[in-house]
């Protein structure tokens, strides 16, 4: 673990989960992933940056472990047993990933248990963004040969919403996404407005863009070029040791398994993605630059209670179970 600059006088670092087999970079800002790398694939596997300073600059939620509440909030607003709420809205109209100072954005307390395990957690404080209650988060990281672990927990000293995303942007080598191909275990999708905010219903995704129940590329399923970020609903009695997705780089072999005990997947090609600085491997393209792939609750489920709940306490903290293999061949 190495000291690599400083936010607002603070030091943060990064430690490499290292197992041979895969090496990903970990910083302690946001929690985020910064680099991950596999034997025998010259490029990255996820978009990042090359220093902290260009993180800092560009980075839009790049690896970051999103929340408190991930997604939108429509309005920054919301109501619990009967109180009204209203979140910090940075870019308005909605509350998005917690905020501008949200877990994606604060600094983590790390702890390297050897080569291959990380232990990270952080205090958010009662009125956080305007969250009720302090929580403790904890995530723990574990590299097994190409697969990583991930389990990430939240215990809260009241009744408070919680929603975490871990928020890798996948290229698994590619130069734009494009013709990376993905496969979901998703039957229905949430529809939204302009805005990305959902109606509030359950559609099926047969007959639309978002159906990847049979494999297919972003140019296959967006031929238009206007967009792929949408909220999949994962099928119901789905066992964990079945992936709920796979993305898969048809040019150099490298494909992405993903396993969750999340109900939702949020999905983003990135088609719109403008950067001034390059990511790793010098990759500077304009827009498709990763896919986003994240596992989640359905967004702005605190303004639509007839969906799973996101609401947690000290007698039901947050859990979530996140498990990436990243392989050639």
């Amino acid at each position: 673990m190495q000291v690599i600059g400083q936010v607002d006088g603070q030091d943060v670092y990064e430690h490499v989960l290292d197992s041979g087999a895969a090496q990903i970079s970990v910083m302690s800002l946001g929690a985020a992933i910064r680099d991950w790398r596999i034997a025998g694939v010259d490029r990255a596997m996820v978009l990042g940056f090359p220093t902290l300073a260009d993180h800092l600059a560009h980075a839009r939620a790049h690896g970051t472990v999103a929340g408190r509440v991930a997604n939108r909030t429509g309005f920054g607003r919301f109501s619990m047993n009967g109180e009204e709420y209203h979140l910090t809205v940075e870019t308005p109209p909605h509350h998005l990933h917690g905020g501008p100072e949200g877990l994606g954005l604060s600094l983590w307390r790390m702890e390297a248990n050897g080569p291959t395990a990380l232990h990270l957690s952080h205090h958010s404080p009662d009125g956080h963004m305007g969250y009720p209650g302090a929580v403790d988060f904890t995530f723990e990281m574990t590299l097994t040969g190409t697969k990583l672990r991930m389990v990430m927990e939240g215990v809260p000293d009241r009744e408070t919403p919680i929603n975490l995303a871990q928020h890798n942007y996948y290229t698994l080598g590619a130069e734009g996404v494009r013709d990376l191909v993905f496969h979901a275990a998703a039957e229905a999708y949430t529809p939204t407005d302009e805005t990305l905010l959902p109606y509030g219903r359950i559609d099926p995704v047969e007959g639309t863009q978002h159906d990847f129940r049979t494999p297919r590329s972003s140019r296959q399923a967006d031929p238009d070029e206007k967009g792929i970020d949408t909220n999949l609903v994962l099928s119901e009695g789905r066992p964990f040791a079945v992936p709920c997705c796979v993305l898969r780089n048809p040019e150099n072999g490298v494909t992405m398994q993903m396993w969750t005990d999340q109900p939702g997947l949020q999905i983003f090609n990135t088609w719109h993605f403008r950067f001034d600085a390059p990511h790793h491997d010098g990759l500077m393209t304009e827009g498709y630059q990763g896919f986003a792939v994240e596992p989640q609750h359905f967004p702005d489920s605190l303004n639509n209670p007839q969906w799973p709940s996101i609401l947690y306490s000290p007698q039901r903290p947050y859990r979530q179970v996140l498990e990436v293999d990243i392989a050639k061949g």
